[in-house]
C-alpha cells in the first residue's frame, strides 16, 4: 500500500481530541483510530503490537539478524486531530499536476490561495490534497502515521538491514496530553523521532515552553437603570483584562523565537465571563514573565472590583526540548545525513508550538521532530502533497539504514 493510500484511509476515521477533559483519551473516537493502527502494524509484520489501557499503540520491527547490537530507534506520531475544527466526514480534493495557483475548496466559499499561503507556487507539478472547506484534512498527524507505517513496510520489502525499530502512536497530542501515559521503558528505543507536521526536510529540536491560562470573571448584575456604582459587568472586566496585556505580543505580530499571548476563546454575559489563553515562549524565563504579567493584572482588577472577581488558573503544558537533545545530538545529525543523502536540504527551525517529543525528551527519550509535508494545520486550509509524504517516508527509511550502518 502506498503512503497516499494509507493517508486517505486514515483521514476517513474521525479522531478529534477534546479540551478540558481529564481522562486519556479525551474522546472515545480515538479508540477507533487506535484499533486501525493496531491492525495496520500487524499487517506490515510488526511484533509485540498492543494497545494500552490509555489508547497508546506500540509495535516493534525486530532487528535484522546480525544487527541486534545496533541502537534501537523509534518513530512516533499522534492519532488525534485538533479539537478546534471538525474532522467529521473529511472529503479530500485530490489535484494532480497542481498548477501552483488558487484552489476553490468545494462549495464552502473558501479559497486556498498563494496570497495567503505564499509557499503554494513551490508545490507546482505535485499532487495536492486539500479539504473541501468544511473540515480539517487530518494531515496533522495522519500524514506522519501513514509515513511511519509505509516506511516500516518498505524497509522489509527492500531487505534493508536495520536495528530494532519501535513504533508508537499516541492520543491527545493536540491538547497537550500525548506523553501522559507513554511507556518509555516498554517502548524500548534509545532515541526516537516524532513525525508531526511541516515541510519535508524539517528537523526541529527547539520548541516553545507552553502554558494555558483560564480567566474566569464573576460579575454583579443589577438592573441597568439603577446600577450606578453597583454593577460589575463580567464581560467588560474580561475585555479590560485583555486590554492590559501587551497588545503587539500576539501570534499575528511574532515569529521565530518570539513568544506571545493568544486569546483562543471567550464567552460570557454580565454575570460571568471566561477568557481562555495559551502562553508561549522559547525562553523559559520569558514565559514566567508572561505568567507574572497575567497574575499582576488579575491582582489589580480584584483590587478594583472586589476580591474574587477575577480568578486566574495557569497550567504548564510542555517545555523546550533543546537541553535534552544537546547531549544526544547524533539523533539530529543522523536525520540531517539522511536528508542530504536523498538530495533534501535539512532545515532546523524552532517549532512555534510543541510536540509529544518535547515531553518525551524530558522523560528520557531524546525525540526531535521531523516534517511530514503538511501545511496549514488545524483548519479548513490544511493541505499536503503526495510527493512530500513520499519524501518523508524515504527520510525515515534512510534514518533506519544509517543507524544500522557499521563503521
Amino acid at each position: 500500500m502506498t503512503v497516499k493510500e494509507r493517508f486517505l484511509k486514515y483521514i476517513s476515521v474521525p479522531s478529534q481530541s477534546a479540551h478540558d477533559v481529564e481522562t486519556v483519551p479525551t474522546t472515545p473516537r480515538q479508540w477507533d483510530m487506535a484499533k486501525l493502527m493496531e491492525k495496520e502494524l500487524k499487517s506490515v509484520g510488526l511484533e509485540d503490537v498492543r494497545v494500552s489501557d490509555h489508547c497508546y499503540v506500540y509495535g516493534v520491527l525486530p532487528a535484522t539478524e546480525g544487527y541486534e547490537d545496533v541502537p534501537a530507534i523509534g518513530f512516533i506520531a499522534h492519532m488525534d486531530t485538533s479539537p478546534d475544527f471538525s474532522d467529521e466526514g473529511v472529503h479530500p480534493q485530490i489535484i494532480e499536476n497542481y498548477d501552483g495557483g488558487a484552489v476553490t475548496l468545494g462549495e464552502s466559499g473558501l479559497v486556498l490561495s498563494p496570497e495567503n499561503f505564499p509557499h503554494l507556487p513551490s508545490l507546482k507539478g505535485r499532487t495536492l490534497i486539500t479539504t473541501d472547506g468544511t473540515t480539517l484534512l487530518g494531515a496533522d498527524d495522519k500524514a506522519g502515521a501513514a509515513e511511519i507505517v509505509t516506511a516500516l513496510e518498505e524497509i522489509q520489502k527492500r531487505n534493508i538491514p536495520h536495528g530494532r525499530i519501535c513504533a508508537g502512536f499516541t492520543p491527545d497530542e493536540e491538547v497537550g496530553l500525548g506523553p501522559s501515559f507513554f511507556d518509555v521503558e516498554h517502548f524500548g528505543a534509545v532515541c526516537a523521532y516524532t513525525v508531526d507536521g511541516g515541510k519535508e526536510g524539517g528537523i526541529s529540536y527547539e520548541n516553545f515552553n507552553a502554558a494555558t491560562a483560564d480567566v474566569t470573571i464573576r460579575g454583579f448584575g443589577v438592573h441597568p437603570g439603577s446600577s450606578k456604582d453597583k454593577m460589575v459587568n463580567a464581560s467588560l472586566v474580561g475585555i479590560e483584562f485583555n486590554a492590559a496585556l501587551p497588545s503587539l505580543e500576539i501570534p499575528r505580530h511574532t515569529e521565530e523565537r518570539e513568544g506571545f499571548f493568544h486569546l483562543t476563546e471567550m464567552e460570557g454575559d454580565v454575570s460571568k465571563a471566561v477568557f481562555r489563553y495559551i502562553l508561549r515562549d522559547h525562553d523559559g524565563q520569558k514565559l514566567q514573565y508572561r505568567k507574572d504579567i497575567m497574575t499582576h493584572i488579575a491582582k489589580i482588577l480584584n483590587e478594583k472590583y472586589g476580591e474574587g472577581t477575577v480568578q486566574l488558573v495557569i497550567k504548564d503544558q510542555y517545555v523546550n526540548m533543546i537541553e535534552k537533545i544537546k547531549p544526544h545530538f547524533h539523533v539530529v545529525e543522523k536525520a540531517r545525513a539522511a536528508m542530504e543523502s536523498l538530495g533534501i536540504e535539512p532545515r532546523s527551525n524552532p517549532i512555534r508550538g510543541g510536540t509529544d517529543g518535547a515531553t518525551l525528551s524530558y522523560m528520557g527519550l531524546p525525540c526531535p521532530n521531523l516534517g511530514t509535508g503538511g501545511y496549514a494545520a488545524h483548519g479548513p486550509y490544511e493541505h499536503v502533497t503526495v510527493e512530500g509524504m513520499e519524501s518523508c517516508t524515504e527520510i525515515l527509511i534512510q534514518i533506519a539504514a544509517l543507524y544500522a550502518k557499521k563503521e
